[in-house]
C-alpha cells in the first residue's frame, strides 16, 4: 500500500510540474534564464546543452511553455533595424529562437527578449523543427 501512495505521489508531481504538451512533444526546447542554456531533447533523449543569451537588463524573455508557430530562414528583425536573426523559430508573438552573429555574448543576457544562439547551433535545431514538424516542437522557458 505504501508503495502505491508513493508511487501516486510521484506520479502527482511529474503531471503538475510537467505540462502535458511537453510530454507528448517530439522535440523540446528547454530554456534556463539562470545559467543561460538550452537544453535539447529529441525524442525523449538530451541531444544538446547550448549558451544562450536572453534578456538583458531593462528588457524580457518571457517565462512559460509555447508550441513554435512559424519558422523564417532568413529572418530581418522589423524593430531593431533590420538586424539579422538567421534560422528564426517564432513561439510567442514577437519572441524567437535564433541565430546571432554577436557569439562572444553568449552565454550572459545580451537580447532585447529573444533567445539568441549560435548560428550553427541555430541551423541544427532548425532543421530538427523542420524535420519534426512545428506541432512536435516545445519551447519551455524557466528562471
Amino acid at each position: 500500500m505504501l508503495r502505491l501512495l508513493v508511487a501516486f505521489a510521484l506520479l502527482g508531481f511529474f503531471v503538475v510540474s510537467t505540462p502535458v504538451d511537453a510530454v507528448a512533444a517530439r522535440l523540446i526546447a528547454k530554456v534556463d534564464l539562470s545559467s543561460q542554456t538550452m537544453t535539447v531533447v529529441h525524442r525523449g533523449q538530451v541531444k544538446y546543452r547550448w549558451k544562450v543569451s536572453t534578456a538583458r537588463r531593462g528588457k524580457v524573455t518571457p517565462v512559460g511553455t509555447w508550441r513554435a508557430k512559424w519558422l523564417s530562414r532568413h529572418h530581418r528583425s522589423s524593430r531593431y533595424n533590420n538586424a539579422p536573426m538567421p534560422y528564426s523559430i517564432f513561439y510567442n508573438g514577437n519572441y524567437a529562437i535564433h541565430g546571432t552573429n554577436q557569439v562572444k555574448r553568449l552565454g550572459r543576457p545580451a537580447s532585447a527578449g529573444c533567445i539568441r544562439l549560435h548560428p550553427s547551433n541555430a541551423a541544427i535545431l532548425f532543421r530538427l523543427v523542420q524535420r519534426e514538424g512545428l506541432k512536435n516542437m516545445m519551447v519551455m522557458v524557466r528562471r
